[in-house]
């Protein structure tokens, strides 16, 4: 008898738990269905803290956004830089709310830096010219290697990434701007006429005063050397050194001379006093002016090629009463 009555009773406790169940799982059917009815799954943005609207679709926004900044939607962009990008949080959003991703996408971006790619080529380290392109860039330095230009092998491509454009120049008008004709391989030959020279002297003669050497470099042509190039003997002497070399004054005196000379290029010619004077010519650049009085030691122009020249070097010459003298039995 207890047996039956424990039987009706779990029987009873079983109805009872499977009707709550029941009802429960209705309840949490229909809460669902009454907040998919008013709500909907989307995504809060916020930028740097700041709610700036919602969207139904993450991964396409972002996707938009990615790809303005990498400028896919404008030729000629490299990429673009915005100052910080969104966050998206998954929240419920009542339906009559509509996302705003196109007023998000601006806010996002509206303060974005764009960069442009672009090509430099340089001669030296010197930026020279732009190109949109790297083909343009290699089409460039092969013209000026088939024109055998002078500058070939100084010639380089710099890739350039700047917030502004840069004016581009043609492969064509590149090439005529780079191209440097080819020059005979000969020594420079001095000449006199700029100054009055009477003559030239082997002898050493008393100047008076002493000299320092005006740069450091090595030997190219001697005083009086005999070459196939000249019709007489080297009236200076030549001393290779790099382009902007400093020149200094090998004594203190009065400039008497600073400009361009013909084959001298741009040359000073310093007054020391008893007819004695000292010549630098093929400058690159003058740091003195006629009248200018200037010490021993002191930088008065920079090395150069300028005037009937090969390379760059300075051309060292010594005056007596207009007499040239052999630089090397003073300096060197």
């Amino acid at each position: 008898m207890f047996k039956i009555k424990s039987l009706k009773r779990f029987a009873m406790f079983f109805r009872t738990s499977i009707k709550i169940t029941v009802l429960t799982i209705i309840s949490i059917f229909l809460v669902i269905g009454a907040i998919a009815f008013l709500y909907k799954p989307t995504y809060a943005v916020t930028l740097n803290g700041e709610l700036i609207g919602y969207t139904a679709n993450k991964s396409e926004l972002q996707n938009t956004i990615n790809q303005y900044m990498e400028g896919e939607d404008k030729e000629g962009i490299a990429f673009r830089q915005i100052e910080s990008v969104p966050d998206y949080t998954l929240c419920l959003l009542k339906k009559d709310i509509t996302p705003n991703d196109e007023e998000i996408y601006s806010k996002v971006t509206q303060n974005g830096t764009q960069y442009y790619k672009y090509y430099a080529i340089t001669d030296g380290k010197e930026e020279k010219v732009y190109v949109a392109t790297f083909k343009e860039a290699e089409q460039v330095k092969e013209g000026l290697k088939k024109k055998n230009s002078v500058n070939q092998n100084d010639i380089g491509i710099v890739e350039k990434y700047d917030v502004k454009t840069k004016q581009f120049t043609s492969v064509e008008k590149c090439i005529s701007k780079l191209y440097e004709a080819p020059k005979p391989k000969v020594t420079y030959v001095a000449s006199v006429s700029s100054g009055n020279v009477s003559g030239t002297s082997t002898k050493k003669v008393s100047l008076g005063i002493s000299l320092i050497r005006p740069i450091s470099g090595v030997i190219t042509s001697r005083f009086g050397s005999r070459e196939s190039i000249r019709s007489s003997g080297h009236r200076g002497l030549d001393i290779a050194a790099p382009t902007g070399t400093a020149i200094k004054a090998a004594a203190a005196g009065t400039v008497t001379t600073a400009g361009y000379s013909g084959s001298y290029g741009n040359m000073i010619i310093l007054s020391h006093g008893n007819g004695v004077q000292t010549v630098y010519a093929h400058c690159s650049q003058l740091n003195v002016s006629t009248g200018q009085k200037v010490s021993q030691g002191q930088i008065i122009g920079k090395v150069g090629s300028t005037g009937r020249s090969t390379g760059p070097h300075l051309h060292l010459e010594i005056r007596v009463n207009g007499v040239l003298y052999n630089p090397q039995n003073y300096v060197y």
